[in-house]
């Protein structure tokens, strides 16, 4: 009766340790110089956190705590391998990755959002995807340029 409980917990902690593999998107791995320093600095927690679970002695609970770093090491290290660094730009006149943008909405609204690698992308923080609509609209153009976004406007005020 102890070995078939013993196969349960197993085949339990087993079925936990089996994270799916996070998303990795299909866009260019575009990448600022702090985006690839985060990507690294993700990379290292993950196999920190991977190590400190590897010296637990009971083997279901150090399944249970290797799940997530093993997860997140692979994406990170993918996204690493992957990076490619952008310099930043040397020019205002027209909208690239890694420049501020600012521009106002046709309800009045002004936004100021930099275009950044997807991983550090951080909305609240205003910092856009390069792949984000906002962001693929505005890429190209220049201050005064108005950009269509479905039905409404943007027109763009500021770039640094």
């Amino acid at each position: 009766m102890s070995v078939a409980f013993a196969k349960e917990e197993s085949a339990e902690a087993a079925s936990e340790t089996i994270l799916p593999a996070r998303p990795i998107s299909d866009r260019i791995n575009l990448v600022t110089e702090a985006g690839l320093k985060m990507l690294q600095d993700e990379l290292a927690r993950a196999q920190q956190a991977l190590g400190a679970a590897s010296t637990l002695e009971d083997v279901n609970e150090r399944r249970r705590q290797s799940a997530v770093p093993v997860r997140d090491m692979r994406y990170y290290a993918e996204r690493v391998r992957t990076a490619q660094l952008m310099p930043a730009p040397t020019s205002n006149e027209v909208i690239a990755f890694g420049h501020t943008v600012t521009f106002a909405r046709d309800d009045g609204r002004k936004q100021t959002f930099r275009i950044v690698g997807e991983d550090e992308a951080n909305p609240p923080q205003a910092s856009i995807s390069h792949g984000s609509p906002v962001a693929v609209a505005l890429l190209g153009k220049s201050v005064g340029d108005i950009v269509l976004m479905g039905q409404r406007e943007l027109e763009i005020l500021d770039i640094s």
